[in-house]
């Protein structure tokens, strides 16, 4: 049957337009984020997915949702097909209330009242539901792609359509027919007619797979059709390696061949007469014939609206089966290695962490050369991509002075760090022989995402090994060879007290928002890198906290009373050091009495002699005949020699400009009236505020914290150049003598006494 209302052209939805051509077919693909090269694409909707929680009716909601996403899927250029059940659970409800109907009159005619007896409905064949639910199953599917103007066709289908060479060449070439014709094939096990399934009848080899279950059938049409993915819809979130709901059931990532005595089969699911065991045995053989699989949950409706699409974008989701497994460790396994050795690590004495620094330290000076040439590597393959903006390339570039830089750094760290973990903060006397003690200790395990920049990873490795926290990096591709390098020389410092586990590289084709998602496993995610990264982790992020800044929109408000060998060499310092420094200036506010006075000159002289593009705000373009060109907006993170340049008429008006399209990173005020700069001082919310001093100052290393993971604009836990002290947490010790509650009740011996106890300088737990 076809099923076509009108033309496909007539109502679009709203989505880019995918060019997706078709590949050759025999191999699948080896990762996720190769899905989005699939073309043919087959949707098995397992009975738990299509069926209502009374197993009489249909899930109209979640199929709703799910005819969208193949809809779209769809109206990017892709084929789609779909596997469904249902039919039974649809007819079931048709005949139940046929039953009732036909018993109620009866009642009703032969007691002559309108009070029925209750009513027992009989057991109802399942072929029998079959064939009075297949038609309205249909209609349903008919209408909901009626209205993205999508056709659709139905199939059914039994074991003889495939074992009879005449009847499977017919169905193949029905199947390509449609589909040329943009048509999506609905398809379903003939359950009217089908006999029962013959038990261990299914699977005998490589070229024969009974179809006794829409599994099976999905998994024969899949190779049949020579289909690039195949999605099996269940109500489990995958493959776990014991049955789910376990304590310790952990969901599979990746399933390799070979793999299935990892795993323990649950029961199946409430409705269908599948189940896992069935689904990972046609996954196989699907996989075996070329076709990618993924087992995934098209029941919950946190995900239920996205779960296709998700998994064609690449996202993480579900249990992907490969038949290449990776050379290294999941990302899963990294983290678990790293918190495993992190605990080991925060167990170290103050003067073994500060060794592994300074051996670290030694290396970057020792291995300068090797860590050079990987990054002369990175730099030319960037340049000749051209794929990087100067800014990001400039951030890429190392040298021997900021390695010699970065080695004093981490000394200075090594020596200050080691009263950190295990510091006594605060100790209490809670009663007699119970004392209680607040101490410092490591967050767990970080997860910090940089661009570019790999010079981050000693720094940011340097403090993980101070604060003892475990660490698991992920570094921009366009920096591989020198991330690697140095992630090599990081390890092999930490392994002079045996805990090189404890940081890792993420080296895998692991999406950023797959490891935001890892909530039961990382502490604390730390950003390095333009703002649209650190916006697309606040977002993905949702269960992990986020230590960072979106921008850095630094100001440098030059006062009527600035003196103007200071406004120059602040604005220049703070614009030209290194553009592309998140503190760098991006918006000069200048006191409007300055203009047309020789300070103005001046400094516009210097911003044009240093090259830098000015860009003009509203106010400052008024005052001028031929201005430059205006700005598109005031809150602007420029990352290269240009700035905005924008008027004011007091400190105050400067202040309110700063909180309006700052990004409370770092500003500056430069004047030589004292009142009103403490005044600048106090109101700009920032966090790092100066007076006659260039905002390149908002650094940890020249703050004196001898490195940092980043500057935090947040409003809790650390604000600022974010060095040891901000990955440190705290916990709260008591020692007692079999002390109760109860002890300090009315009718309790005891009484709290709460007394502070002086910490010594320098004590440790």
């Amino acid at each position: 049957r076809l099923f076509c209302r009108k033309p496909r052209q007539v109502r679009q939805l709203t989505t880019a337009k995918a060019i997706v051509l078709p590949r050759p077919h025999g191999k699948s693909f080896a990762h996720r984020s190769e899905l989005k090269q699939a073309k043919r694409i087959v949707v098995k909707l397992g009975s738990a997915v299509v069926t209502r929680g009374d197993e009489c009716g249909l899930a109209l909601g979640r199929l709703a949702s799910i005819v969208e996403q193949v809809a779209m899927l769809q109206n990017q250029g892709r084929e789609m097909m779909i596997v469904t059940s249902g039919a039974v659970a649809f007819g079931k409800q048709r005949l139940r209330h046929e039953i009732l109907l036909s018993q109620s009159v009866r009642q009703a005619l032969h007691s002559g009242q309108n009070q029925l007896k209750d009513m027992v409905i009989p057991v109802l064949e399942a072929r029998a539901c079959a064939a009075a639910g297949q038609s309205g199953l249909m209609a349903l599917y008919e209408a909901m792609f009626t209205q993205y103007s999508i056709c659709t066709a139905q199939i059914l289908v039994t074991n003889l359509d495939f074992h009879d060479e005449q009847k499977r060449r017919n169905l193949n070439s029905t199947l390509h027919e449609l589909l040329r014709m943009n048509i999506v094939p609905i398809i379903n096990t003939n359950d009217a007619v089908v006999p029962p399934p013959v038990p261990n009848s299914d699977l005998q080899g490589v070229n024969v797979i009974s179809i006794k279950d829409n599994d099976s059938l999905a998994a024969r049409l899949a190779v049949e059709m020579k289909v690039d993915l195949l999605i099996a819809l269940s109500d489990v979130q995958g493959l776990y390696d014991s049955p789910p709901g376990t304590d310790d059931a952990k969901l599979i990532d990746i399933f390799y061949p070979g793999d299935q005595q990892s795993i323990t089969y649950g029961t199946k699911s409430r409705v269908g007469i599948g189940g896992m065991e069935a689904k990972v045995k046609a996954a196989l053989w699907a996989l075996q014939g070329g076709t990618s699989v993924i087992i995934a949950n098209g029941t919950d409706p946190k995900v239920t609206g996205h779960v296709i699409t998700d998994i064609v974008e690449g996202k993480k989701v579900g249990t992907f089966f490969s038949e290449v497994k990776p050379a290294g460790p999941t990302v899963e396994q990294q983290t678990e290695m790293a918190r495993h050795a992190g605990r080991t690590l925060a167990s170290l004495l103050p003067e073994q962490r500060g060794e592994i620094i300074c051996c670290l330290a030694e290396l970057l000076t020792e291995k300068k050369e090797e860590i050079l040439n990987a990054n002369r590597k990175d730099m030319e393959l960037a340049t000749t991509l051209g794929r990087l903006s100067q800014p990001l390339i400039n951030r890429l570039s190392l040298s021997t002075a900021k390695l010699n830089s970065l080695a004093i750094g981490l000394r200075q760290l090594a020596v200050s760090s080691r009263d950190s973990v295990g510091r006594v903060l605060r100790r209490t006397r809670v009663a007699n022989n119970l004392e209680l003690e607040q101490i410092t200790v490591p967050i767990g395990v970080l997860l910090v995402i940089f661009e570019s920049r790999p010079d981050c990873l000693p720094q940011v490795s340097a403090l993980a090994i101070a604060s003892g926290n475990a660490l698991l990096l992920k570094g921009g591709k366009e920096a591989s060879n020198t991330n690697k390098i140095l992630h090599q020389l990081t390890q092999e410092a930490l392994s002079i007290h045996g805990v090189a586990d404890a940081i890792q590289l993420v080296s895998t084709r692991e999406e950023v928002e797959d490891l935001c998602r890892l909530d039961k496993m990382i502490d604390l995610i730390i950003p390095r890198g333009s703002s649209q990264l650190v916006r697309e982790i606040q977002r993905a992020a949702k269960g992990i906290p986020v230590l960072g800044h979106s921008e850095g929109i630094c100001h440098v408000y030059v006062d009527s009373d600035a003196s103007i060998d200071k406004a120059l060499d602040v604005v220049k310092d703070s614009k030209c050091d290194y553009p592309a420094a998140c503190n760098a200036m991006e918006t000069l506010l200048i006191h409007r009495d300055l203009l047309r006075t020789p300070v103005f000159d001046q400094i516009i002289d210097l911003l044009r002699t240093e090259q830098v593009k000015i860009h003009a705000g509203p106010r400052f373009a008024s005052y001028l005949t031929f201005s430059p060109s205006e700005v598109k907006s005031l809150r602007t993170e420029y990352g290269d020699l240009e700035c905005c340049i924008e008027v004011v008429d007091s400190m105050q008006e400067a202040v309110d400009h700063i909180h309006k399209y700052g990004s409370s990173h770092t500003d500056v005020i430069v004047t030589e009236n004292e009142e009103t700069a403490e005044q600048f001082l106090q109101q700009v919310d920032s966090a790092c505020v100066f007076w006659n001093a260039s905002s390149r100052f908002a650094d940890g290393y020249r703050f004196g914290l001898g490195a940092e993971v980043g500057i935090s604009t947040a409003r809790i836990h650390a604000r600022g150049p974010v060095g040891l002290e901000g990955l440190l947490t705290t916990k709260w010790v008591l020692r007692g003598e079999g002390h109760t509650v109860a002890d300090f009740s009315e009718q309790g011996s005891m009484k709290y006494l709460h007394e502070n106890i002086p910490v010594p300088q320098g004590s440790f737990n």
